[in-house]
């Protein structure tokens, strides 16, 4: 009983091992599409400078986050973006009754990240897939999506691969109406749909198919919403046609802010955690 006490007990921490190795998904390869582009995150450290760029400061939706490139970072070949508390003065503050809320605010409560492609990388079509664990704490508003390279919002075109906010996932598309507006096309899941209670504690793979026709975007392989290019066009003239052109990637956390809503300091920090992120286009 002894030497059999002791195989066991070798076997139990031999599975408590790999428990916690990480074994990545391989790029799903198909006879239509190719790999063109992929970050797997795979070194420690501050995300890979030839890919990324970032947004800083308050940007936008009244959103609570000051964005910095500090709380982006590679570990264990994941990328992690922390939303985090933070106090200090708001460099752009002029007062608090100015009508720009980013000069009204006159201080940074809170920080996170977001990482852009642009300048780096866009593609036009193709299949855009990221794997990650996202936050569902009250006021976290984690997104994957992606904007046209030419153009104002919202004449550029806007895809949100995936979002989340308020107990729901949101699968969208965004561009100018003929009414100069903004038209919307938006899909919603709430997270109570989902039949596995421990949803939001696992990885899942959001996954963008794109071409001149048709966006159709998915949640482990589960279609969320398709879009019909054809109808986002107002004149077959037009300069711009917003999602017949170019994309770059955005990856970020945000907190609270129009859609977020509120949050608590105690929910902080918050991590959004991507296992790779990687770009596909069909063989010419």
């Amino acid at each position: 009983m002894r030497f059999i006490g002791k195989f066991l007990v070798s076997g139990i921490v031999l599975m408590l091992l790999f428990s916690f190795v990480k074994f990545k998904q391989k790029p799903s390869f198909s006879e239509d599409y190719k790999l063109v582009w992929a970050d797997e995150f795979n070194t420690n450290g501050s995300p890979d400078e030839k890919n990324w760029n970032y947004e800083t400061g308050f940007v936008r939706n009244q959103e609570n986050q000051w964005y910095q490139k500090e709380n982006a970072y590679c570990k264990d070949g994941f990328l992690i973006i922390e939303a985090r508390n933070e106090n200090r003065a708001n460099p752009d503050f002029v007062s608090k009754t100015h009508k720009d809320w980013v000069k009204s605010r006159d201080s940074i409560k809170v920080t996170s990240s977001c990482l852009i492609t642009r300048g780096k990388h866009s593609w036009k079509y193709g299949r855009f897939e990221m794997r990650a664990k996202i936050p569902v704490e009250k006021g976290m508003w984690p997104a994957f999506w992606t904007l046209g390279v030419k153009g104002n919002w919202p004449a550029n075109g806007e895809i949100d691969i995936m979002e989340y906010y308020t107990g729901k996932i949101l699968a969208n598309a965004a561009w100018k109406s003929n009414e100069a507006q903004t038209a919307w096309d938006s899909k919603t899941v709430m997270l109570s749909e989902f039949k596995d209670d421990s949803w939001a504690d696992k990885f899942h793979i959001w996954r963008m198919d794109w071409d001149a026709q048709w966006i159709k975007l998915y949640v482990d392989d589960q279609l969320l919403n398709e879009i019909n290019v054809e109808e986002t066009i107002r004149d077959k003239n037009q300069k711009i046609i917003p999602f017949q052109q170019p994309h770059y990637l955005l990856v970020n956390l945000a907190v609270g802010g129009i859609n977020g809503g509120e949050f608590t300091t105690a929910n902080l920090p918050s991590k959004y955690i991507i296992d790779y992120i990687r770009v596909y286009q069909k063989s010419k």
